[in-house]
């Protein structure tokens, strides 16, 4: 099967940013395109950790991702 090359413009239609989230079982990966914060940051207490991803990193999946930069320590007192 042949690899369809990315353009540039297919470059920026990605996600730019992993994040980990306060999820209801632990942290939980995501995918976010900014760090907008929203209206009142509401999502500011959610956010654990993130990342920028590189350009050559941000096709992989969450999985792989997840792998390669793990989870962060949350107390859960």
């Amino acid at each position: 099967m042949a690899r369809r090359r990315t353009s540039d413009a297919d470059a920026d239609d990605l996600p730019r940013f992993f994040v980990w989230v306060r999820g209801l079982d632990g942290p939980e990966p995501q995918k976010w395109m900014t760090m907008d914060f929203g209206v009142g940051d509401w999502k500011r207490p959610l956010v654990l950790a993130f990342l920028e991803l590189p350009e050559g990193e941000r096709h992989l999946p969450l999985s792989a991702l997840a792998r390669r930069y793990p989870p962060p320590r949350v107390d859960v007192s």
